[in-house]
């Protein structure tokens, strides 16, 4: 039994760059979101919220870069290891605020006041830390949220890089 491919090469190349624009669409509203939610709402982010930031930038970069040189396949497999990334990384920040996790040396104070002032200056300017919920929406953290789209985007790139690849073993 020989399965054969669903579709031609333009087809998967299509998926490819419709997956890409998707990747970058998603990484823009993530981003606007965030930004949205930091300067419209007032919830400042900690310093794990904001490295949750970067691999959305990354995957609106490589997503863009892939679109425009004709180089899709290749920057959805970059996009992809990003959006992995920022899973993984959105796991780690639900296991720092579930107390799973020790709270990272980012999140704690790294200076040492020599006067009230500078303590009420420190305090004042002070991220919030990590292991706080600022928000929780369905009983899920922004964290959490952030790891169910970025791996939800990573499975759909998966799909359609797959989708219509002749399989490895035939018979």
């Amino acid at each position: 039994m020989r399965v054969t491919g669903r579709g031609t090469a333009s087809d998967a190349g299509a998926r490819e760059r419709l997956a890409l624009a998707l990747i970058a669409l998603s990484g823009i509203v993530a981003l606007a979101t965030a930004f949205g939610l930091e300067y419209l709402g007032g919830f400042v982010p900690c310093s794990l919220c904001i490295l949750e930031r970067w691999p959305w930038a990354a995957a609106v970069v490589v997503g863009a870069i892939g679109l425009l040189s004709g180089r899709a396949r290749l920057a959805l497999l970059v996009a992809i290891l990003f959006l992995l990334g920022n899973t993984g990384l959105s796991a780690y920040h639900v296991g720092v605020e579930s107390g799973w996790f020790e709270l990272p040396g980012t999140c704690a104070a790294g200076t040492v006041a020599s006067s009230i002032e500078e303590l009420r200056a420190q305090l004042l300017n002070a991220r919030p830390t990590c292991d706080r919920a600022a928000l929780r929406v369905l009983g899920l953290s922004l964290a959490g949220w952030n790891g169910v789209a970025a791996a939800a985007i990573a499975t759909l790139a998966v799909g359609a890089l797959l989708w219509g690849r002749r399989p490895v073993l035939s018979s």
